[in-house]
């Protein structure tokens, strides 16, 4: 070997295993397909061995690519942690902070807030990443969570807002058409009257079961993958459906039903232990967790 081997060339051989091919490392590092070739052909020739077996099924490590791969995690661990840590130690609320939670939380319950906060702290920078799935915290693809969750990971730290309840909403076109009485709960669970319901990656949660015990399966017209589209469905009066009480207490256009379904979630505001302390993050966390407390009745269902 002539040349000492480099941090990329870890990183190469870790994008191409992950992705058991050229095209998604490429995606990955950010490069096009003919570098990502150039330089896993160099590397090999370097080592001396073959670092992937070319196969059909896409790109097999060999035993000297498997110990590269091994090496490359612990070093991206131990330089994700130093940069936590460094990260940890700011001590003026600027910069940029990478905040992750979904869409519906961001529309209802943070962009009425955003203002106030980027009049308080103009030289913080949000980077908001709207994803249904939970980000890896310890991994940095986010400083800071907002999130529904029923126990957080013990890796994190933070508050906890409140509960998260959940009711049954119509619109008042669909009431009217069906001519059903808002306050009796058991005409809307009678054969003929359309539900919106709520596929995956929702199909697990506690509210779809209410669905799945409760609604007669005839009466599903269609079937949504996330709760912003269950909203534009039921406004739109395609059928009833249920939201969470902090969405459907804003519309104007729906009807609450006494209809609960059970739900075992929270929501939780957290970070990572490295990052508490950072002038950023702690600006974040006071200001919000300020502001969702103030909304607690609403998440938990006691306002409209």
């Amino acid at each position: 070997m002539t040349q000492p081997l480099a941090w990329d060339d870890f990183r190469l051989v870790k994008a191409i295993a992950d992705a058991r091919s050229l095209g998604g490392a490429a995606e990955a590092l950010t490069v096009n397909n003919s570098t990502v070739f150039r330089r896993l052909n160099t590397l090999e020739d370097q080592l001396g061995v073959r670092i992937f077996e070319r196969a059909r099924t896409g790109y097999m490590l060999t035993s000297a690519g498997e110990e590269m791969v091994a090496l490359a995690t612990r070093m991206s661990e131990s330089i994700i942690e130093f940069e936590r840590r460094i990260a940890g130690q700011d001590v003026r609320p600027s910069g940029e902070l990478r905040v992750t939670t979904t869409d519906t939380m961001f529309s209802d319950l943070i962009a009425p807030a955003f203002c106030a906060f980027r009049e308080k702290f103009p030289e913080i920078l949000l980077d908001f990443i709207i994803d249904n799935r939970p980000l890896n915290l310890s991994r940095r693809d986010a400083d800071v969570a907002i999130r529904a969750a029923v126990d957080p990971p013990e890796t994190l730290v933070g508050r906890r807002v409140g509960s998260i309840a959940w009711s049954a909403y119509a619109s008042k076109a669909l009431i009217a058409q069906h001519k059903l009485d808002p306050k009796d709960p058991a005409g809307f669970l009678t054969s003929g009257i359309p539900w919106i319901g709520m596929s995956y990656p929702m199909h697990s949660m506690t509210p779809t079961k209410w669905l799945e015990d409760n609604i007669p399966p005839e009466n599903f017209v269609a079937k949504v993958s996330a709760v912003s589209a269950v909203e534009d469905a039921i406004v739109a009066g395609i059928g009833a459906g249920i939201l969470p009480c902090f969405m459907g207490a804003k519309r104007p256009a729906l009807v609450k039903l006494p209809l609960t379904p059970k739900a075992d979630s929270s929501l939780w505001i957290l970070t990572h232990p490295d990052l508490k302390k950072a002038a950023r993050v702690r600006a974040f966390l006071d200001f919000f967790g300020h502001e969702l407390t103030r909304q607690r009745r609403l998440l938990e269902g006691e306002e409209g």
